[in-house]
């Protein structure tokens, strides 16, 4: 990792960081056994201590030289401030490739130390087993059992899990666990047993009350915290039991009375992805669904008719859902990844299954529900890092109580950004996009190019080989092999083509032959809703401070860019393109800000909404009695 620096890193005072230093000096060196008994002594003296002041930065610095020992790796100072300011409760913004997954094992080892119950909250299960098994040496020498929790871990193993001092999990494990745990002590809570038992009378069956899986919501630290806090903080996590099978007769009715609907009938919207029946459709229903008809009455068959309509007209295979053995599967529109478990509310969802020809499968019905906005709150102690966090410091402070902390970087970036371009539609964007891959391999140079949709990825990759680019493809469909894919991008000459975030959290290297040629190129062939959606996927080169570039190709109906840009102005510029598609470069920025920053506020609003709907709904529920 290099050598530990000597000056202290902006915003962290000398004071803590010759604690820091004088923690990882005086232990550096010393043989395990040595090692593990000092730290049963710092078990006992953290626990009457603020791990924010001096005394926390002391211990960190005993865990990096523990780090050392075990991992052989040296933290830099950038690390150990990153650690320190999680532990205080703040989100580190850590540039990619500085070393997060490391600097995040100092954090949950010293509080560990410290008799919290550490979470540690990853994106996806193979980075939750990938980083439990690289730290588990450093925290085993600790005294410190550390325990990975994932979708197929059964439930008597999560249970032991959920008691070890360090816990590596998903953010969504972790939720609908503890929703499982909500629902079990429903019954729990009633006023009286619970005093009854407190006085030690209650003889009932229900008096040996049943464990909760996870026991305690202590200290949090939350990898790729934007993601989770932000682009996923409004998704609500359901955890549901399934209803009665749908009746068949009412949803080919419905497909069949939609049919039978003209053009002026009824009005889409793309963005809301919502239908609308006009009076002229309304009526025509009126004379189908009669006393007896299976729609019957009008206003629930209208309702099935526009269901019908959204999934004919608006949800797209491979963009919005994918489907495979199992069925009709949603794709995360965040990720680009399926979202196991989750449907659409019914009768949606069931249209959609018969639109591919798949027998519905029976509704859900919501037995409890929570957002990660209304639960990580929850927590005694929070804290988190990523590389993209700053554009949204003010709302992260005032839904969180978590302030944003830039980490200054261990070495000198070397990244160039390219400046972006702009063209009249996806194909010309598509061409361009060949012709600036088929260059860069010309030059030796790996190549990232990232899309915004399945369907995207597979058009790109059609003319790349075409073309007769050779290249890999990484997408929501085959997901099993992504971090091995992504971790060769950076050798020279390859070309990956993935959609948006794919492969997140893991390192791209660069071999010798690649770095030698400037790095790797990422191209951004989509137009993201924010900013710091751009910066993660241009954040890709140039880690550790090598050399690497990036660029942005827009589109004029790229979907941010369409919601927010009037379709007559956008008719107006694409006449305005030359003979390839392309448009003025100055138009990129201009246009590609507008639509980012449209879409930056729209979605404040929706969590601020959701937030204030999520108080509202919690002094309701408290009120009746059945509050989570």
């Amino acid at each position: 990792m290099g050598a530990v620096t000597s000056r202290p890193p902006p915003g962290w005072s000398a004071e803590l960081h010759a604690a820091w230093q004088a923690g990882l000096q005086r232990h550096r060196g010393l043989p395990h056994g040595r090692l593990r008994q000092l730290a049963a002594a710092h078990r006992s003296c953290l626990r009457t201590v603020h791990l924010e002041r001096a005394e926390g930065a002391y211990a960190l610095g005993f865990v990096a030289a523990a780090a050392h020992a075990t991992l052989g790796l040296l933290p830099h100072d950038t690390q150990g401030f990153a650690a320190w300011l999680m532990l205080r409760g703040s989100l580190a913004e850590m540039a990619t490739g500085e070393g997060k997954t490391l600097a995040t094992g100092l954090a949950a080892a010293t509080a560990s130390l410290a008799g919290l119950a550490v979470h540690v909250m990853t994106a996806n299960d193979y980075l939750v087993r990938r980083d439990r098994d690289t730290l588990a040496p450093l925290y085993e020498l600790l005294g410190l059992p550390a325990a990975a929790v994932v979708g197929a871990t059964p439930p008597d193993q999560r249970f032991a899990a959920y008691r070890c001092p360090i816990v590596y999990v998903t953010a969504r494990e972790l939720v609908f666990d503890h929703l499982k745990d909500h629902l079990q002590l429903r019954g729990e809570r009633d006023p009286r047993v619970l005093r009854a038992r407190a006085m030690g009378t209650d003889c009932s069956p229900a008096a040996a009350a049943p464990q909760p899986l996870v026991p305690r919501l202590q200290q949090a630290f939350i990898d790729e915290a934007d993601a989770i806090l932000l682009d996923e903080a409004s998704i609500p996590f359901v955890l549901s039991m399934p209803g009665a099978r749908p009746e068949a007769a009412a949803l080919q009715a419905a497909r069949a009375a939609a049919r039978t609907l003209l053009p002026g009938d009824f009005v889409l919207n793309p963005v809301l992805r919502s239908a609308e029946l006009t009076p002229a459709g309304l009526h025509r229903l009126g004379r189908q669904i009669v006393p007896g008809s299976p729609l019957w009455p009008l206003r629930h068959g209208a309702g099935m008719v526009r269901a019908v309509l959204v999934a004919e007209h608006l949800l797209l295979r491979d963009r919005d859902y994918a489907v495979d053995e199992q069925g009709v599967q949603l794709i995360d529109e965040i990720t680009g990844r399926i979202a196991t478990g989750r449907q659409w509310n019914h009768p949606l969802h069931a249209m959609v299954e018969l639109k591919e020809g798949r027998e519905p499968t029976p509704p859900l019905h919501t037995a409890a529900r929570v957002t990660y906005q209304r639960f990580f709150p929850r927590y005694e102690r929070l804290g988190g890092m990523s590389g993209t966090l700053r554009e949204a410091a003010g709302e992260l402070k005032a839904l969180y109580r978590c302030p944003v902390v830039t980490v200054p970087l261990a070495r000198p970036s070397r990244a160039q950004w390219l400046g972006g371009r702009l063209f009249a539609d996806a194909a010309s964007r598509r061409e361009a996009c060949v012709r600036r891959v088929r260059e860069l391999v010309g030059q030796q140079r790996p190549v990232l190019v990232g899309t915004d949709s399945v369907n995207a990825s597979r058009a790109l990759s059609l003319r790349l080989q075409a073309a007769g680019i050779a290249h890999q493809v990484l997408n929501a469909v085959q997901d099993a092999d992504e971090a091995a894919k992504i971790a060769c991008a950076g050798q020279a000459g390859r070309v990956t083509v993935a959609t948006n975030i794919a492969g997140r959290g893991t390192d791209i290297r660069l071999d010798a032959a690649a770095a030698a040629a400037g790095g790797l190129h990422v191209i951004l062939a989509l137009s993201n809703r924010s900013r710091r959606i751009d910066r993660q996927l241009a954040g890709r080169a140039a880690r550790h401070g090598d050399p690497g570039s990036a660029e942005s190709m827009l589109s004029l109906d790229d979907a941010p860019i369409v919601q927010a840009v009037p379709a007559v102005l956008r008719r107006r510029l694409a006449a305005w393109a030359d003979a390839e598609g392309e448009l003025p470069a100055a138009l990129a920025p201009l246009l590609g800000g507008w639509a980012q920053r449209r879409g930056e506020w729209r979605e404040r609003l929706q969590r601020r909404d959701l937030q204030l709907l999520d108080e509202q709904l919690g002094e309701q529920l408290a009120f009746a009695g059945t509050a989570e």
